[in-house]
């Protein structure tokens, strides 16, 4: 609302965060763990006398420095061009409230490049015990930025007593603070373990690199083990809204839990094969265990951010920018009232769809696409008639938690509506008039946002209408997700006798 959006209609900006972050989180993560994992194994080469494991380290030390120190930061640096254009007033709140965190962190992580390079480049050239040091200020450097963004982005989905006090200790020494912190350091090991087997997978077989494999597979497999306690510790944490999403009210965020679980057991297996016997570390082997690693880490960074719906920062910023604070202002005045950038303050028949489409690019784009793959609101809004839309979107979040209330007035309600069916969908756009209406308009107005008729030809097959009436009295007794109908008794009776023709009754 007080920042321009940069309106990507087919790709949707959370797309781009997505991708980019997801690949970001994975090499940084890379950049924690690799730097106990190169100390470790310097110092096994030193305690083996083993000239070919201290060669095959330094070597893994070149690829790790072009991989974390370039491509990390490449990354890294787009995470926040992405971020600040996608979602400013996020990235804004972040900011105002944890500058001094955000300063601290970038002095650690100049701090861990200039260690990284001091490290690689003196390897050899420097005596055993202070290139050990050097490489101990690398990766608690590292370990620190960790510790340091975790605290801010954790913050986000559990801000805690900070909701009270706005104190920064309070919000960065937050609920899942703690849990997280040691879920991101073991699976930061984990990635070691996991980049050290594929680097390996390519080298020649001898028995230096057999020794590499098996404490390679050892990181991947102990990693795993202890990073279950931590996850089990963050969700038992979790505000109960968003535990809710996670343990079963949303089926994306549950399909998500399980590719994280599928991913870890793979992970752990193949890991604990290649430990017992290091010859079975082949290049597609040690892929297979890269992409349980990306998809462990993947998936987790994704459930976590869809946990955190309808906010961007819990109970405090809505994922379309908007303050919880400012709601019931908006929904009173109206959202152009308020609004920095759009074209108009009061909707007319003219410029009735051009409202409603800065409308979705400020309430609805954060999550939506338009005909893109991400969340298409044609595909979602397909079944629904304007009048349907209307209604649907004035009780929005009743319906579906996860989506952000709509901020704005009646008017405004109806002038997204007719963007959605008129422009988008191509439907007929006009207000109803006032008759009693028949069971498929009903159906229409109150039900066409989750279900399509023909849902019902086998759901409620067999039923009488007494049994479907009954149901319209209890709706939200049957399934929680599913809002009280708040049709008249008329109506009710209207809708039971549509349903039961569907189902096959009365032909």
């Amino acid at each position: 609302m007080n920042y321009p959006v940069w309106f990507l209609p087919s790709i949707g900006g959370g797309t781009l965060i997505a991708f980019i972050a997801i690949v970001h989180v994975f090499v940084s993560h890379f950049a924690v763990g690799g730097g106990a994992y190169l100390i470790a194994l310097e110092k096994k080469a030193y305690n083996e006398e083993s000239n070919e494991l201290l060669e095959i380290t330094k070597r893994f030390a070149k690829f790790f420095i072009l991989l974390t120190m370039v491509f990390g930061s490449i990354t890294g640096v787009g995470i926040w061009f992405i971020t600040a254009l996608v979602n400013p007033g996020g990235i804004s709140l972040l900011i105002h409230n944890f500058v001094f965190g955000w300063a601290a962190e970038w002095v650690f992580f100049v701090l861990e490049i200039i260690a990284a390079f001091v490290y690689y480049y003196t390897f050899g050239k420097m005596d055993r015990k202070t290139h050990l040091k050097i490489g101990w200020i690398y990766f608690i450097s590292a370990w620190m930025s960790l510790f340091l963004i975790t605290g801010i982005i954790d913050f986000m989905l559990t801000p805690g007593t900070w909701l009270k006090t706005h104190n920064f200790w309070n919000g960065f020494f937050n609920p899942s603070f703690i849990p997280s912190v040691g879920f991101r350091t073991f699976m930061s090991f984990l990635m070691a373990g996991v980049f050290g087997l594929f680097v390996l997978s390519f080298y020649k077989n001898n028995e230096a690199k057999e020794k590499f494999v098996k404490y390679s597979a050892l990181w991947v497999t102990i990693s795993i083990i202890l990073m279950i306690p931590f996850a089990l510790w963050y969700v038992s944490v979790l505000p109960s809204e968003a535990k809710a999403l996670v343990l079963g009210k949303s089926p994306e965020i549950v399909r998500t839990t399980k590719v994280i679980i599928t991913s870890g057991i793979i992970g752990f297996v193949l890991g604990l094969i290649v430990f017992f016997k290091p010859s079975f570390n082949k290049a597609y082997i040690a892929f297979i265990i890269f992409l349980t690693g990306f998809f462990v880490i993947g998936s987790f960074e994704w459930t976590r951010e869809a946990a955190r719906r309808p906010y961007v920062i819990n109970k405090v910023m809505y994922s379309n920018m908007i303050l919880e604070s400012q709601l019931e202002t908006l929904k009173k005045d109206g959202f152009l009232k308020h609004a920095k950038w759009v074209s108009a303050r009061e909707i007319t028949n003219e410029n009735k769809r051009q409202v409603g489409k800065e409308l979705f690019i400020h309430q609805c784009y954060a999550c939506h696409t338009i005909g893109g793959f991400n969340n298409d609101i044609k595909e979602k809004a397909a079944s629904m008639s304007y009048t349907a839309l209307t209604k649907y979107i004035e009780k929005i979040h009743k319906v579906r938690y996860f989506m952000p209330p709509f901020a704005g007035n009646e008017e405004e309600a109806k002038a997204l509506a007719a963007f959605i069916a008129g422009d988008l969908l191509g439907k007929e756009v006009k207000e109803p008039v006032k008759k009693a209406l028949d069971g498929k308009t009903i159906f229409e107005d109150n039900c066409s946002s989750c279900h399509e008729p023909s849902d019902f030809e086998d759901l409620i097959a067999g039923w009488d209408k007494a049994k479907i009436r009954k149901a319209l009295d209890m709706l939200d007794k049957l399934n929680e997700e599913m809002p009280p109908f708040e049709g008249t008794p008329q109506e009710k009776d209207t809708l039971t006798e549509y349903l039961f023709k569907i189902a096959g009754g009365e032909k």
